[in-house]
C-alpha cells in the first residue's frame, strides 16, 4: 500500500502537460489550498518523498536564492554568445559551445543571426538552440551590436539605403531649432520602452521625406515641424488605446 507520508503531489509550470525541460514538476505544499495552487484541469502527479509546507519550501527556495547569489558574485558569466557557463573571476576557463553571431529578434521569432534556419518562437525554445562553435570561455567581450533586428536584416541585405539618425540630422540644421534636444530625448526614452533607435529614426527620415514632397534633400525639413506631426500621430495613438480600454466589450 501507499504510504502518504513518503509521498508528495506535484504540477507541471503554469499547469502546463508540456513534459519538456522548460516545464518542470514543481512540487505541491502539504499545507497548501488547493483552489490557489493547482489550475483548473491541471495534470497532478504523485511523486515518491515526503511532502513540504509553505513555509519549507519557501526557505528552500530562499536558501537556493541566496546560494545562485554568492556564486553570482563570485563568478563571472562566458561572453560567448549563447553560452551559458559561468567560472571563477581568472580562471580556469572551461570549455563551452557557443555561437559565432549575435542573435536576432524580429517581430515573433527568435533565432542566431549564425544559425538562420533554426529559428524559435518562446525564450525557452530558443535559449535550447544548440551553439554553432565550440571552443574556451572567456571574460572579454567583443565590442559589436548584442542583439539584431528587422533594420538590422534590411541593412544586411542591402533593402534600404542607410537611414540619418537623429544625430546625423541634428547636425544638418543650422537654425538652433529646440525640436533638435527634444526629439533626442524622446528618441532615448523610446528605446528605454522598447522601441528600437533604427526604428525611431526611421519614422523620423519617413516625415522628412514626406515634408520634402517625397523627394528632395530631407535634412531640409524643419525640426519644429518634424516634432509638432510627431506629437499629433502620439497622441491619436493615445487617444486610439484610451477609446479601446473605455470601450465596452
Amino acid at each position: 500500500p501507499l504510504d502518504e507520508a513518503t509521498l508528495h503531489l506535484a504540477i507541471r509550470k503554469d499547469g502546463s502537460d508540456d513534459e519538456s525541460s522548460s516545464h518542470p514538476l514543481i512540487p505541491v505544499a502539504s499545507n497548501a489550498v488547493t483552489i490557489e495552487s493547482i489550475p483548473d484541469r491541471a495534470n497532478v502527479y504523485i511523486m515518491h518523498g515526503p511532502s513540504q509546507t509553505v513555509e519549507e519550501i519557501a526557505a528552500e527556495q530562499k536558501e537556493a536564492l541566496e546560494k545562485a547569489k554568492a556564486e553570482k558574485a563570485n563568478t563571472v558569466a562566458c561572453q560567448h554568445f549563447g553560452c551559458k557557463n559561468r567560472f571563477p573571476k581568472g580562471g580556469p576557463y572551461p570549455e563551452c559551445s557557443f555561437h559565432k553571431s549575435p542573435p536576432v529578434f524580429h517581430e515573433t521569432a527568435k533565432f542566431w543571426s549564425c544559425c538562420p534556419n533554426k529559428k524559435a518562437y518562446d525564450w525557452e525554445e530558443f535559449q535550447s538552440i544548440p551553439g554553432c562553435c565550440t571552443g574556451t570561455c572567456t571574460d572579454v567581450k567583443e565590442e559589436q551590436k548584442q542583439f539584431l533586428g528587422g533594420c538590422d536584416l534590411r541593412e544586411q541585405a542591402g533593402g534600404e539605403a542607410q537611414l540619418k539618425s537623429i544625430d546625423d540630422f541634428n547636425k544638418a540644421q543650422e537654425d538652433g531649432s529646440d525640436a533638435a534636444p527634444v526629439l533626442e530625448r524622446l528618441r532615448n526614452v523610446m528605446e528605454e520602452i522598447g522601441v528600437e533607435n533604427e526604428l525611431f529614426d526611421q519614422v523620423i527620415d519617413g516625415m522628412k521625406k514626406d515634408m520634402n514632397g517625397g523627394g528632395g534633400d530631407s535634412s531640409e525639413a524643419p525640426l519644429d515641424a518634424i516634432a509638432t506631426e510627431l506629437g499629433k500621430k502620439l497622441k491619436e495613438a493615445m487617444k486610439s488605446i484610451a477609446a479601446d480600454q473605455l470601450r465596452i466589450k
